[in-house]
């Protein structure tokens, strides 16, 4: 948990990341607070316990929230379905827009506003699984100018500085300074700085579990042989 506070400026903004872990921001002015849990399959358990122990740090209830920031992706189906569905619900009764970011241009802006981006700009990678990757290309500023992708590591752009939490998952050495997590604090106070990607989550390739196009038979027909005392 992250927690820096001053005189706040404004009401609270949410910021809510599904894409890696179970993460949870709340920004009001230059007070940020940061929450996440790393369990990969209980996103639906654990999103709205998160947001209410943030709100509880902040001293706010949940309909106190001004604004509400998500991240889109790139990231697996279900994951990324909880996040988004919880974050358009709490806009709602909060009677705000939502605003959708990719989520690799969190982990840029992070590297970015750290004062250790690369000057010929960098790499953010996250764990795809499948042993690929998602991947964006940023310059020095933290904007991106190529992406996002979903590849094996051996596609990442030649000579280009790595960071983010798919170095370790992969094998990769990820750059000094690097972000290793996401931080949903930093889509809390930082989405006005990145482009507004559409609510449409980006998978990138499609879910693990389709619907069948053709049916399926379950039985198989036998062949019925009358006893010899039945036969005619």
């Amino acid at each position: 948990m992250t927690r820096h506070t001053s005189e706040p400026t404004s009401g609270w903004t949410l910021g809510v990341d599904t894409s890696t872990a179970v993460c949870v921001g709340l920004s009001r002015g230059e007070e940020v607070i940061s929450l996440r849990d790393d369990n990969p399959r209980a996103h639906a358990e654990q999103l709205m316990p998160l947001v209410e122990r943030a709100c509880v740090q902040a001293g706010i209830a949940v309909g106190d929230i001004a604004e509400v920031s998500v991240g889109v992706g790139p990231g697996p189906y279900t994951g990324l379905r909880v996040g988004i569905v919880t974050a358009r619900l709490i806009a709602h009764l909060a009677g705000t827009e939502l605003h959708p970011v990719c989520s690799l241009d969190i982990l840029a802006r992070q590297w970015a506003d750290a004062g250790t981006a690369p000057a010929a700009g960098f790499v953010v990678a996250t764990d795809a699984r499948r042993h690929e990757l998602y991947w964006a290309r940023y310059d020095a500023a933290g904007q991106r100018i190529d992406g996002p992708h979903v590849t094996a590591p051996d596609r990442l752009p030649d000579g280009l500085p790595v960071g983010g939490p798919g170095c370790p998952a992969r094998g990769l050495t990820p750059a000094e300074g690097a972000p290793e997590q996401l931080d949903a604090g930093v889509l809390a106070a930082s989405w006005t700085r990145m482009p507004d990607v559409g609510l449409e989550p980006l998978y990138l390739r499609d879910p693990d579990a389709t619907v069948p196009t053709t049916r399926k038979a379950t039985l198989t027909p036998a062949r019925l042989t009358l006893p010899a005392a039945l036969r005619g």
